[in-house]
């Protein structure tokens, strides 16, 4: 009879894989699934609780596989991988955990990063890791209050992040109309009866429900700390940028630090270029002002099907100054015409469900938590 398999929390998972421990990690999900989006490092072994071994594997493959390592099981939401779980225990493997909750939990996990400031000001980066989603805290620890920026549908992580550091949240801002995720900004604010900002322009996207409107050169205070306001529209016509004190630019999906954001998920293909050239305008024109020396905090990173962040690493911060972005990234040092023909050229893979997720943010369609989950399942792509 096989023994009771240990479960393993996607936190000490990736725990795991950052230390660099000697752990296999089999994927049970059907081929397409795996695909998409998955575990760094993980193999694929689909597995059916009844039919068993999927994609014309055997048994003496998946004794090649795990070659007495100790092993974590994965799937969608647990599943799948405890049944394979179990067969390689009933097998005689020994060190076999399943990994609890699945993608499903993997989707949820969150690292903070603090950056190092000045003064009174906070800043928190919240890295959703497995979408590489990046939301804000700012505050002012003296007078101990917070704006939060682009939280995700899992907005208790960034309360969580404010009250860990003295922190009331006075104030909930969304950048722009999501696309790649379930925004919970409008869900925080409600709950701590607070403002909720968005770009006045948002009305122009069929935005229906009532917010605090913010405008190019508005300032938004927390404590003594000042947040400028500035218009960036490109990614979408009503995004908005925030200038922290003057030293640290939350970007948003204006500008990545390995890209800029990609212009049809709103304009559509056949609009892409009238998005290009907001946005070329945007990054030319309307930070022309910016100094080299202003810290650029994006709203994404981008994550691969491997699940490996394209810069950087989960639980370090991502961020560039913008003089290092301009001359490092080649799509910032090109004239206009060239940057709006390689915007409009052959695009990045969409966000899955995409138009869903926009309907979601712009309260037009309701969802409820296991709906959700299952629209936001992927990586973000909202990079050019």
């Amino acid at each position: 009879m096989p023994k009771l398999l240990d479960q393993l929390t996607v936190a000490e998972l990736a725990a795991a894989l950052d230390a660099g421990e000697d752990l296999t990690v089999i994927d049970t999900r059907p081929p397409e699934s795996f695909e998409a989006w998955h575990v760094p490092g993980a193999i694929n072994v689909p597995y059916h609780p009844v039919e068993g071994l999927g994609a014309n594997l055997g048994w003496d493959d998946v004794d090649d596989i795990v070659d007495g390592k100790r092993v974590a099981t994965i799937c969608g939401k647990g599943l799948s991988s405890t049944s394979f779980g179990i067969e390689l225990s009933t097998r005689g493997y020994d060190d076999v955990q399943v990994v609890k909750g699945g993608m499903e939990d993997w989707s949820k996990l969150y690292d903070v990063v603090e950056v190092e400031t000045d003064g009174d000001l906070f800043v928190a980066q919240i890295q959703r890791r497995a979408k590489g989603c990046l939301g804000y805290v700012v505050g002012d620890e003296r007078a101990g209050e917070a704006l939060v920026v682009d939280p995700t549908r899992q907005h208790h992580e960034f309360e969580l992040v404010a009250a860990d550091n003295g922190l009331v949240i006075t104030g909930v801002l969304d950048t722009h109309v999501h696309a790649d995720h379930v925004s919970g900004g409008r869900a925080l604010a409600e709950r701590l009866s607070v403002p909720y900002y968005l770009s006045a322009d948002a009305d122009e996207r069929g935005v229906a429900f009532e917010y605090e409107p913010i405008a190019d050169g508005d300032t938004l205070s927390v404590g003594d700390i000042d947040l400028t306001v500035l218009a960036a529209p490109g990614h979408t016509t009503e995004l908005v940028n925030l200038l922290v004190d003057g030293t640290y630019l939350l970007s948003a999906d204006t500008l990545f630090v390995e890209s800029v954001g990609r212009t049809e998920l709103e304009f559509g293909e056949g609009g892409a270029e009238r998005g290009a050239r907001l946005l070329y305008e945007t990054l030319h024109e309307r930070y022309g002002s910016l100094s080299e020396d202003v810290v650029v905090l994006p709203g994404h990173v981008s994550v691969d099907a491997d699940g490996r962040f394209g810069v950087g690493a989960p639980g370090k911060l991502i961020s560039a100054t913008l003089g290092e972005l301009r001359s490092q990234l080649d799509l910032l040092v090109l004239d206009e015409p060239a940057f709006v023909e390689r915007l409009t050229g052959d695009s990045n893979e969409k966000p899955p469900n995409y138009r869903l997720v926009i309907d979601v943010n712009r309260g037009r369609l309701e969802l409820d938590e296991s709906e959700a989950t299952e629209v936001e399942l992927g990586p973000n792509n909202c990079a050019a």
